[in-house]
């Protein structure tokens, strides 16, 4: 009888591990493009698969790249989401039709109307604030007082000390085009960035880059977004950072979500993105070195941001459907003033 009993169990072992594996082939595939800090990334595309037994694999790409990528491909791509990045290419992406608009029904949790695209189109995931940091042992070395606003950075005696993203090929360097159009209108930017263009050490390709040359001595002040420096601080222990945020008023960061349109995988990447906007996915940043604040209200605080007091920094009010429409032609004027500038041409 126990024989018996022995068999009929294996059958039932059997039979279940056959079921759950032909589940699994049939939950299909997702592929991914991202254009936050890879850890993050790769994290929660494991996470996704493991909830939803979809074969999740990703590339990691620039938000400019991306942009590019899609235009080219043109109704085809060869992913079916994106995730991470600024919202400035994401609206660029939005206005060319690139997007397939789908109501998420966990969009319900987002904290403000500002994180989502009106039309559906893309949602918010995190909020980053812009800012500058810079190295503390080669401010002292060169005997130099640290920027505390805007206009700092125009002064000569920084010269080839800066560094901020291309805005060619990342969001950061965009929203810092369109920050300073906001801020000062458009000619007096354009005529603001032909200054600071002479004190640029280097044009990054991607919006986290002045923060991983900073702390090296590569260069000495970064514009960026701060989290990327708590990231520096407390993850890969440099204590040679200082950060502040600028006094005249900053801007911020929306990273998003969205699916492309003409997905292979359309229904796979309605789950992304409702696993995008739940806890699961991300509770995952600041488990892997991505210290943003979160914008659902179902979400653990991020208490290193908190602590590095990211959430007392004002904000101006952000302009995005003027980013939206005009952001191209803005990109454009900027490297008309910046033409002879051979650190513009990053590959």
């Amino acid at each position: 009888m126990k024989k018996i009993l022995g068999i009929v169990g294996s059958l039932l072992i059997l039979t279940t591990l056959f079921s759950c594996s032909k589940k699994n082939q049939n939950a299909g595939e997702l592929v991914v493009y991202g254009s936050c800090e890879e850890e993050y990334l790769a994290a929660a595309c494991a996470k996704f698969e493991q909830l939803t037994g979809v074969k999740t694999s990703y590339q990691r790409l620039s938000t400019g790249e991306v942009l590019t990528k899609i235009g080219e491909e043109n109704g085809k791509p060869s992913a079916d989401v994106w995730f991470g990045g600024t919202t400035d290419p994401y609206n660029e992406a939005a206005s060319k039709g690139l997007f397939l608009k789908y109501a998420a029904k966990n969009a319900k949790h987002l904290v403000g109307s500002q994180f989502k695209d009106p039309d559906n189109n893309w949602y918010g995931i995190y909020r980053g604030i812009l800012g500058f940091f810079w190295n503390k042992e080669e401010m002292s070395r060169l005997n130099l007082e640290p920027p505390r606003d805007w206009d700092d950075l125009t002064d000569p005696k920084y010269k080839g000390l800066i560094s901020f993203a291309n805005p060619n090929t990342a969001g950061t360097g965009k929203l810092i085009v369109n920050t300073m159009v906001q801020m000062k209108g458009e000619k007096p930017a354009m005529e603001y960035f032909a200054k600071v263009d002479k004190n640029i050490a280097q044009y990054t390709k991607s919006g986290s880059g002045p923060s991983k040359l900073v702390p090296k001595g590569e260069v000495v002040i970064g514009i960026g977004f701060l989290h990327d420096v708590v990231y520096q601080i407390v993850d890969n222990g440099y204590n040679n950072i200082e950060m502040t945020a600028p006094s005249s008023g900053t801007s911020y960061e929306i990273g998003a979500t969205a699916i492309f349109k003409g997905a292979k995988n359309e229904e796979n990447a309605k789950k992304w993105i409702e696993f995008a906007l739940s806890p699961d996915c991300v509770d995952l940043a600041q488990e892997n070195g991505s210290y943003q604040f979160l914008v659902i209200d179902n979400a653990k605080p991020v208490e290193i941001a908190v602590k590095a007091g990211l959430d007392k920094i004002e904000t101006i009010n952000y302009n995005f459907t003027d980013a939206k429409t005009n952001g191209p032609k803005y990109y454009a004027e900027f490297f008309e003033v910046i033409a002879n500038d051979d650190r513009v041409k990053t590959k």
